[in-house]
């Protein structure tokens, strides 16, 4: 799943592991979880990510190829958020050909750079069960209050503003560079990330080679 921050990828690689029946990594969860568990990979990863930048090839990598080669994720998976460098897709393609697996497509979802803006600045997330709200969207029934557990509702550091900006800045120049690469093994399908949910969905589903497993 390829796209800039805020284009909607975790949703859309969610709803595609349910149709499809395979797992659903996203390196962003990955990352947070390693941040979270003070693990030596977290550590390293976390003043990148403070700061909205990209994360090590070799931290990220690392952490696919554990992902990767555990048990019950020999039937594929919907990779979110990465590769993000084409140093990052050339380490993806060796990882993938040592366990005997490869790319079959990629969906880049197109967004306006003001529309993820807001998507990105909006959003608020529960530290307790990670629940996730917007202010233009999904609020909560209680202002700064999850609905789920009732925890207090805080802003990843990534999501400000002014982070968001870089973030971008950042996709820009690194990680769009993969549009070219990827549609030029002839694998990419472009998709219109600012309409609905559903409707992005339904294009993704039929863009996809036929031998997919539809539930």
């Amino acid at each position: 799943m390829l796209g800039p921050p805020g284009a909607g990828k975790g949703t859309q690689s969610d709803l595609l592991a349910q149709r499809l029946n395979v797992p659903h990594l996203s390196t962003g969860d990955l990352l947070r979880e390693a941040i979270a568990r003070r693990t030596p990979l977290g550590r390293l990863a976390q003043p990148y990510m403070d700061r909205g930048e990209l994360v090590p090839d070799e931290v990220v990598i690392g952490l696919i190829k554990e992902w990767l080669a555990r048990e019950g994720h020999q039937t594929g998976a919907i990779l979110d958020g990465f590769p993000r460098t084409l140093a990052q897709a050339h380490g993806l393609q060796e990882t993938l050909a040592e366990l005997g697996r490869q790319v079959g497509q990629v969906l880049y979802l197109r967004v306006p750079t003001e529309e993820l803006l807001e998507r990105i600045s909006g959003r608020y997330v529960c530290p307790q069960c990670a629940a996730t709200y917007h202010r233009r969207g999904t609020r909560p029934r209680t202002e700064g209050q999850c609905d789920v557990c009732g925890a207090e509702l805080v802003q990843r550091p990534d999501d400000r503003v002014e982070v968001a900006r870089r973030r971008l800045d950042v996709y820009f120049a690194q990680t769009a560079p993969l549009i070219d690469y990827y549609r030029g093994q002839g694998i990419l399908a472009e998709i219109n990330g600012a309409q609905s949910v559903d409707r992005v969905l339904t294009d993704e589903l039929a863009t996809l080679p036929a031998g997919y497993r539809h539930n």
